[in-house]
């Protein structure tokens, strides 16, 4: 007779490790195990054999070490943004219970633990005038945003934000609560930044704070007949940019909610975002060709606050399902432009939410003090496909336009990849692509000597090599 898997685990162990963790355990069937497995990607259902709500590294160690003891692999999630493989069978470990920001004014840095929002850690900076170099959605997970490498809002002046962690506390596969830095463990420090949840569970990071306390941004939304205007016009623009600007554009299919704006309710819009730390008049010189380019439906552009930095993409901040690909662009042509009009444009009858440009170049394109991981430098722009959110359609029809829409601009692509942008591209040839080959390799080999039972293996994991 086959007993299952979390019958057998109840019976000989979930009491045992009860009385090791301090957060809850929870198996199917309980009271508040759907809840807790939860995330913020819909589409992604993790089915367990077991969930930890840990409350500290302690927590974390005594479940990795249970876990070990078992065989099961290994999922961690915070806020779920970043669920792309359902964790089926797995131990889960659940960090949103660990919120702790610790800022030190003094060293412009903030300690973050493994569950916090960058929205914590915006609020807790910006009385010391300070600010992280957080996501375009402040929602989203701060740690696994940055072990992905982290591309943000103002990135062209500062670069990713990996590349601004002064130290990672982290449990590896062996249960040992390891702290890496420059000195010490830099080979898992190096991998750690850019190789995301390969090496094992982050339960802190600390990271460098900007003296940023505002700055002058926000986003304009053009109608779906000035598209290919607009576009046109942002591929000769963003040449002319320094690196005090970052900007992106993104077509948008909104959906006709109430919420929404009139102007924006239910129709294709061009959405150009901009984010300058220039003076407001420098700013707005450097705006005024797109503003020049076609009268705006909605929007505005402006000095604000660090703390309002989320309403320059304006991202969703309610669960939804998401299925989303990216690829880089080693620059941006009248062709390539014309080619995403043809295949995700007004008149494309695509189930897409978001074709989005995030321009790149200025400070990512340069290696940190601190060498990492991180790929894609060499890159003009990233692209990124997001489906709309349609339940019946999610299986087969929006992947599938997903991915065409990203293979329709091949020729112009790196051929690499963000690995925070790769959506459900699991298979180890896809994951490659975010990384050179040299760095693919160092991290394959030290995946092998941290994990070397890929107890960790759900999500973009680093492959065999």
């Amino acid at each position: 007779m086959t007993t299952h898997p979390t019958a057998t685990l109840a019976e000989t162990g979930l009491r045992a490790l009860r009385g090791q963790v301090a957060g809850p355990v929870l198996a199917p069937g309980q009271d508040g195990f759907e809840e807790e497995a939860a995330g913020f990607n819909l589409a992604v259902r993790h089915r367990p054999a077991v969930v930890v709500g840990a409350t500290g590294a302690g927590d974390v160690a005594a479940a990795i070490r249970f876990a070990a003891g078992r065989g099961l692999p290994v999922a961690v999630q915070a806020t779920g943004h970043g669920a792309v493989q359902a964790a089926d069978g797995a131990l889960l470990i659940t960090t949103s219970r660990m919120r702790e920001v610790t800022v030190d004014p003094s060293a412009r840095t903030a300690t973050v633990a493994a569950g916090c929002t960058w929205a914590e850690v915006v609020a807790a900076a910006a009385p010391h005038g300070l600010a992280p170099l957080s996501g375009s959605s402040s929602g989203v997970g701060a740690v696994g945003y940055t072990l992905g490498g982290g591309l943000g809002p103002i990135a062209r002046t500062f670069g990713f934000a990996a590349d601004h962690v002064r130290e990672i506390t982290v449990v590896t596969a062996d249960g040992e609560v390891r702290v890496a830095d420059s000195g010490r463990e830099p080979d898992l420090f190096w991998a750690l930044r850019g190789g995301k949840g390969s090496f094992g569970v982050v339960t802190s990071m600390t990271v460098d704070l900007f003296p940023v306390t505002s700055l002058y941004g926000g986003g304009l939304y053009y109608a779906a007949e000035d598209a290919s205007r607009v576009l046109h016009a942002y591929r000769t623009w963003t040449g002319t940019l320094p690196e005090s600007v970052t900007t992106s554009v993104a077509m948008l299919r909104l959906p006709p909610l109430p919420e929404l704006p009139e102007p924006l309710r239910g129709r294709f819009v061009v959405h150009l975002r901009f984010a300058c730390l220039g003076d407001d008049r420098q700013a707005e010189a450097l705006l005024a060709p797109m503003r020049e380019v076609a009268q705006p439906v909605f929007g505005a552009v402006g000095r604000m606050p660090y703390s309002l930095i989320d309403t320059v993409h304006d991202d969703p901040v309610d669960p939804m399902p998401a299925c989303e690909r990216g690829t880089l662009l080693r620059e941006l042509t009248r062709e390539t432009v014309d080619t995403m009009l043809a295949v995700a444009g007004p008149d494309a009858e695509v189930p897409l939410a978001v074709v989005e440009l995030r321009q790149l170049g200025g400070a990512l394109a340069r290696e940190p003090k601190e060498p990492n991981a991180v790929g894609g430098r060499d890159a003009a722009f990233s692209l990124l496909v997001i489906g709309a959110p349609v339940p019946e359609l999610m299986a087969v029809v929006v992947p599938g336009c997903v991915q065409a829409t990203v293979d329709a601009l091949a020729q112009w692509s790196t051929g690499g990849a963000l690995l925070n942008f790769q959506g459900g591209a699991i298979e180890p040839e896809r994951l490659s692509r975010a990384w050179p080959e040299p760095v693919l390799r160092r991290l394959a080999g030290l995946k092998d000597h941290y994990d070397p039972a890929r107890m960790f293996r759900f999500g973009h994991v680093v492959p065999r090599v």
